[in-house]
């Protein structure tokens, strides 16, 4: 309780209202699987659009797994999710290199270039073939930074370890040889002295800005591009990196612009982590001012000397196990579902592509889908049988899983190879669905079917599903995808794939995590307080609040919010037992719709005179 110690006014806040529940995201989806670039370890990367996907982790262009090449699936798995309507997806890219080496080796590197003595000082900052680029160094002097006239002149414009050549003016760009190349005795490093004035210095110590023969003080600044790929791919981009410095004191030193990531060593990541590239130039640097000095020369003419630069050895690896997709670790060093699980929003998770992959592999990949989202509870999975499966093999497909918080489509997708009209690759279904998934929970919500809903992106589903395959398919939780004339291609089907009646629904099971995990997330102030009937009154009426707005939106069944839901928290759900051992526990139970999945129109003969029943 406050104190009052001394007469007087005192004005103190209150509240009068109970707390609110904000209703968590359920549209956010989590995908892992293979990429030709992009971190291989660590929080997954969130991805906002398809072009940002390309960014972090290359084209959709195929794989090359163990030299067979291999459709791009999560590239366009997350094409797919945006063109159906997802706004936001976290992708964790699994890697497993070639002959059990290490993923190390994997990363493109230059060959020998004569740069600080080793070959080792350029690498590709992720394994795979994207990585195989050609970087570019370019040198180039500013204008003359000398002002001022004989026996009072001075250099304005210089930051700490900008580097500068002193002497005759030249052209803007430095060539590696001829009258444009660097003189190494005339490269000079900034500092500053008590008074802030800058400071020209080098081996041979300080420069005399009133020298007779010192006509010009030009900034050489390195700009550097990285691309195209060497294998021509569509998607790449030329990465252009500029005005760096090649002096370690420099804000914008190479090393540390393009450094490589090492948690380990306490490095921490670039700012911009799709960088392609990186500069090994963070070990060893020399703490002598002067030696720092002869560092930035030595590394500015092996730079522009060895231009261009060939990176090359990147390896996509080869077809992963379903040891890679579920992963293991934490922090920094977390792979595949493990990644996933570091992320709290993520409501829909899958694995595109995993199903195309060998027997038992790809089952034991869905079983890994459906127990992460058991664990965690709050997640919902979307399966998919092989890209080959017919009626019987899709059955015994889903029969060889059983859960409340999975579904499985059928059949696979066929869309347009990009950039090509004419080809046609075959697509898994996760992608588009879970697309669908967000489409359909921004627009109606949660708690409506994600079915009757077209799927975008794709000329045709890899089979025409009948309604007589339906009959067959339906009862057994297996959601088909169809064409309907006039009506395009549509999502038919609702079903998780559980043997329980009372979770048959997606919306149904999809509703309850959003019911569960926003009173989870909301109600967190509670712990710690008096457990009393003041707190039971609080959270009665937190969760009538949330609950009578839920209903609102047409989620639950009931013309009044009494015939929708009820919340308890009182002496009938607590005994004297679990007070004393600090536990406070509410009942609460809601009546959630169910989709209209069989639509009945009983049409029958009456008369003038006859009456209905």
């Amino acid at each position: 309780m406050p104190e009052y110690l001394a007469p007087g006014v005192y004005v103190e806040e209150t509240s009068f209202r109970a707390k609110s529940i904000e209703g968590v995201a359920t549209s956010t989806a989590g995908f892992v699987g293979q990429a030709r670039f992009g971190p291989t370890a660590g929080l997954p990367t969130l991805v906002t659009g398809f072009e940002e996907f390309q960014r972090h982790f290359g084209d959709g262009n195929d794989l090359l797994l163990g030299g067979v090449p291999t459709t791009n699936q999560l590239a366009h798995a997350v094409r797919l999710f945006f063109e159906n309507g997802g706004k936001r997806v976290y992708v964790s890219r699994i890697f497993v290199p070639t002959g059990g080496g290490s993923v190390e080796a994997s990363r493109s590197s230059s060959s020998a270039i004569s740069v600080l003595g080793t070959d080792r000082f350029l690498r590709a900052r992720f394994p795979g073939r994207a990585g195989n680029v050609v970087v570019k160094v370019a040198a180039n002097r500013g204008g003359n930074l000398l002002t001022g006239t004989a026996g009072s002149r001075r250099v304005m414009g210089l930051r700490l370890g900008d580097v500068v050549e002193a002497g005759a003016l030249k052209e803007s760009t430095v060539t590696a040889a001829g009258p444009n190349a660097v003189t190494g005795a005339n490269i000079y490093s900034v500092s500053f002295d008590a008074a802030g004035n800058p400071l020209l210095t080098n081996a041979g110590g300080t420069l005399d800005l009133n020298g007779a023969a010192l006509a010009a003080v030009q900034k050489i600044t390195l700009d550097i591009s990285v691309g195209p790929n060497l294998d021509g791919s569509t998607g790449s981009r030329s990465e252009q990196i500029q005005r760096l410095s090649p002096h370690p004191d420099s804000d914008q030193f190479v090393g540390r612009v393009l450094r490589h990531e090492d948690p380990d060593a306490g490095i921490e990541p670039p700012a911009d982590r799709s960088q392609r590239i990186y500069f090994d130039a963070m070990v060893d640097l020399p703490s002598v001012a002067a030696q720092r000095t002869t560092f930035a020369r030595d590394l500015l003419t092996g730079l522009v000397a060895a231009s261009p630069i060939t990176l090359s050895g990147g390896s996509d690896g080869v077809s992963p196990d379903a040891a890679a997709f579920t992963g293991g670790g934490s922090g920094h060093d977390a792979t595949g579902l493990a990644a996933l699980a570091e992320i709290e929003d993520i409501a829909i998770v899958a694995a595109p592509g995993s199903a195309a992959l060998a027997s038992p592999i790809d089952q034991a990949v869905r079983d890994a889908l459906v127990s992460h989202c058991e664990n965690l509870r709050y997640r919902f999975a979307i399966l998919a049988g092989p890209q080959d499966a017919d009626q019987a093999t899709i059955r015994q497909v889903r029969g060889q899983h059983d859960s409340k918080y999975a579904a499985m489509y059928y059949p696979w997708l066929v869309a347009s190879t990009p950039g090509s009209a004419r080809e046609t690759v075959l697509y898994s279904p996760e992608g588009a669905m879970a697309g669908v998934y967000a489409r359909s929970d921004i627009e109606r919500g949660v708690h409506k079917a994600p079915a009757n809903e077209t799927v975008r992106g794709v000329l045709r589903f890899s089979r025409n599903v009948n309604k007589g395959e339906q009959d067959v398919l339906n009862p057994e939780g297996i959601n088909c995808l169809r064409f309907f004339e006039g009506r395009g291609y549509r999502v038919w089907g609702a079903r998780t794939i559980s043997s329980d009646p009372e979770w048959t629904y997606i919306n149904v099971r999809r509703l309850f995590i959003y019911l569960e995990h926003s009173i989870d997330r909301s109600t967190q102030w509670a712990v710690f307080e008096p457990n009393n009937e003041e707190l039971w009154l609080k959270i009665r009426l937190t969760i009538e609040g949330f609950l009578y707005d839920v209903w609102r939106t047409g989620a639950l069944l009931g013309a009044k919010p009494e015939d929708a839901y009820f919340v308890r928290c009182d002496r009938t759900t607590m005994s004297q037992s679990d007070l004393d051992n600090g536990r406070l526990v509410c009942l609460i139970g809601v009546a959630p719709t169910k989709p209209a999945e069989f639509v009945i129109f009983r049409i029958g003969q009456w008369t003038a005179d006859a009456s209905i029943v």
